[in-house]
């Protein structure tokens, strides 16, 4: 933004000395400006993607003995069961292999 603003006035409106420091001086700013949102950006806990499913409580949906089918945030994901869970029990996931997920009975 401050890139295109620079050159705008350094080409239409700005005389000839000030033309080269109005565009190096932007330059720096959208540098500076591109760093900052990044590291912004990149801090904090993840939200999405398959960490943030660890922990989380699923409910099955056919029988997990030892595979079955879970139903995780709207989803229907294979499950891996070590004991068997029922349908319409609540497991834990523990893991993710792939496309299946590792689940353990909640009491």
């Amino acid at each position: 933004m401050f890139i295109t603003l620079a050159v705008l006035l350094a080409i239409f409106v700005l005389p000839d000395p000030w033309r080269l420091p109005v565009v190096g001086i932007a330059v720096v700013v959208e540098i500076a400006e591109t760093t900052f949102w990044m590291r912004r950006s990149r801090r904090g806990a993840a939200k999405a993607g398959p960490e943030t499913m660890i922990g989380d409580a699923a409910w099955v949906v056919t029988i997990c003995d030892p595979i079955g089918e879970v139903r995780l945030h709207g989803e229907l994901w294979r499950a891996r069961c070590d004991g068997n869970a029922g349908v319409g029990q609540r497991v834990r996931v523990q893991a993710r292999e792939g496309l299946t997920l590792v689940v353990e009975r909640l009491p």
